[in-house]
């Protein structure tokens, strides 16, 4: 028996009670435009700690929080170099998560006992919508990691959250059905701590788009800081990954659509390009399981930019 009720007509009382459930310390699953989200108030301790016992996520293991507009970044974040409001003003709404110095309001509970805390503004008209109606009732901001099982593939649809996460959820939360994720693949981080933007997880949001926003080279160097997503293993399923052989028959077998399919090989995906790849790919992975496939093939995009946040997130699911 699952719980977390499932909501996909998001109307305006659906989140503004949406909001006040968040404020009441309960979960509100929710759409972004790279993954779905699983929400809580972000400064409310023990709604986080439910996050953590749902996701089954380390606590030291530091969670993003949502914002509606770069206008809360100081109500977040201390020491806000130039070149990272250069990159709000660029990229948010959108798939990017800037990474700097932690305010009061941003606590242990919320940064993993970092003295950082992560921030985005994401680009989905859902996810906006209830951030302003959580604004609306006095919410500052929404801790939203991927609305998995800690390790697992993130969900990019409200019906893979529902069967990933439903037997954890209480009957009183919510599931905000917002369609596909459009991108599929999570957010950029950044490191703004320094004297120039550093890359912590790659995404959709390019080196090449953060040097020409922020005028800066990306560094290479600098401090340790646990991100989401930066475990060598990570964003896997149940099925064996193996990555750029020939599949053979029985496997299952993701490729750009350019790729034949070999006699017996169960196609799970065939994106025309990597935008298509980045946003079909973890449901590709999730439908081998429900499949009952014991192993899948994965041929991946080469190339700059998105590929190569693609590859990040399947080297790490090949680790598992």
């Amino acid at each position: 028996m699952t719980s977390g009720e499932f909501v996909s007509n998001c109307t305006a009382d659906v989140l503004t009670s949406a909001a006040q459930l968040l404020k009441a310390g309960g979960l509100v699953a929710l759409p972004t435009e790279t993954v779905y989200g699983l929400g809580a108030d972000a400064t409310n301790k023990d709604a986080v700690a439910r996050i953590y016992k749902v996701k089954g996520r380390p606590a030291d293991h530091p969670l993003i929080v949502h914002i509606y507009s770069m206008q809360s970044l100081g109500e977040w974040a201390d020491e806000i170099p130039s070149y990272a409001i250069a990159l709000a003003r660029d990229f948010w709404p959108g798939p990017m998560t800037l990474v700097l110095k932690r305010s009061l309001l941003a606590e242990d509970f919320v940064t993993g006992g970092q003295p950082t805390v992560g921030l985005r503004v994401p680009d989905h008209s859902v996810a906006l919508a209830l951030l302003s109606a959580f604004e609306k009732v006095g919410g500052k901001g929404i801790a939203a990691p991927s609305a998995n099982r800690f390790g697992h593939v993130s969900p990019t649809t409200a019906h893979a959250v529902q069967e990933e996460l439903g037997d954890y959820l209480d009957p009183t939360d919510l599931i905000l059905d917002g369609g596909a994720s459009q991108v599929g693949v999570e957010s950029t981080i950044i490191d703004c701590t320094s004297s120039a933007p550093r890359i912590l997880r790659p995404g959709a949001v390019t080196s090449e788009m953060i040097e020409k926003s922020s005028g800066l080279k990306i560094s290479t160097t600098g401090v340790d800081i646990r991100v989401s997503g930066s475990l060598e293993s990570h964003y896997a399923p149940s099925a064996k990954v193996d990555l750029n052989r020939i599949p053979i028959s029985g496997e299952g077998f993701i490729a750009l659509a350019s790729y034949q399919t070999p006699p017996g090989v169960i196609r799970l995906a065939a994106p025309d390009n990597v935008e298509e790849f980045g946003r079909v790919m973890y449901q590709a992975l999730r439908a081998a399981d429900t499949e009952g496939l014991e192993s899948i093939v994965v041929e991946e995009p080469i190339g700059d930019g998105l590929a190569l946040a693609i590859r990040d997130r399947l080297m790490r699911a090949a680790r598992a």
